[in-house]
Order: structure tokens, then sequence, then C-alpha cells
């Protein structure tokens, strides 16, 4: 994986193989930040990437002057790796080793976007799950986003707050509001 902008574009990032991730791509990450750039000036919001894996997505926005970036992941090693990751770059970002439904419970931040990667062969009731505890729980600020990454066989267009979705290759993200 590689930073696409910012400070240290172009930079390749190596993730350890042990890890149990699967990287949003260059191109798919590259339109999320062209979509993204319309809508904010990414240096002055606080975003939360749930399901954060190698923290792809959160070093694109640490890379592009976020300084307000929490990483929320179950997995110890992929906690460990952001950690380590972000501390040799110096971005701004804040782990917390957690399941991300109890996170979303009882979250003590809000965001302006609210990124989640989670596995792909999640069920549809857990998709849900994650838009309802968002907006239930007030986590996103006012104009704030939710955007889920999912498969292209899974359609989200029926969860409330739906606002459109974009396909880049086998991933889509979908957005609400």
């Amino acid at each position: 994986m590689r930073i696409i902008s910012g400070n240290h574009k172009g930079r390749r990032i190596i993730a350890p193989q042990k890890l149990p991730v699967r990287p949003t791509t260059d191109v798919a990450k590259e339109a999320l930040f062209n979509i993204l750039n319309n809508y904010y000036s990414i240096a002055n919001i606080k975003v939360i990437d749930l399901f954060s894996g190698t923290g792809n997505i959160s070093y694109e926005f640490a890379a592009r002057g976020s300084e307000n970036i929490t990483a929320v992941d179950a997995n110890y090693d992929c906690v460990k790796f952001i950690k380590k990751t972000s501390a040799e770059l110096e971005f701004p970002i804040t782990t917390i080793k957690s399941d991300v439904f109890k996170y979303l419970e009882k979250a003590p931040v809000k965001a302006d976007i609210i990124f989640a990667d989670p596995p792909y062969d999640l069920e549809k009731e857990k998709f849900a799950r994650i838009v309802g505890l968002v907006f239930k729980n007030v986590i996103l600020k006012e104009e704030g986003m939710l955007i889920i990454e999912h498969s292209k066989h899974t359609d989200l267009s029926d969860l409330e707050r739906f606002r459109e979705s974009r396909k880049y290759g086998s991933s889509v993200f979908s957005f609400f509001e």
C-alpha cells in the first residue's frame, strides 16, 4: 500500500503478512479522497476509522493534514502496527483496540467523517447496526458523513440515511448523512 497524497506522497508501507486485512486499493482510495476534497478541508476535520486494519485510510487522512484521527480495530497486531507506523511517520493517530460495535456504543468523540471498512462477508444486519449506532448515538457532527466500504455484492441502499454509492472495481463506498 502507498500514501497517495500529502506530506508522505508516494511512500510505500509494507504491512506484515499475518495481518487479517484487505487494504483499500490505491485506485479506490484516490477516488474516495477526490470526493471528500469537494466537501471538506481535510486538515480541519476529525476522523474515526473503524475496522482500520493496516491503517491505510488513517495514514491518508494524516498525510493530508488531518490532526485528529482515531483508528479502531479489534485485532491487537493491527493496532500495534498502526501505532508503530504512525509514530515513525509522526502522524497524529490515536489507536484503540476494541470491538467496533462496543466502541460505537460509547464513542467518546464526535467526528466529521467516520470511515468503516468491515470484512466484506459481514452480515447485512451488522452493516445496518453500524449505521444505526452512528446516528442513534450522534457520533457524527452536523454535516458529517459516514462512509462504508463493502463488496459490490452487498447493497446498502435500503439502509436509513443512505445518500449514494460509488463502485471502484470490486469495492463500493456507500455514503450516509
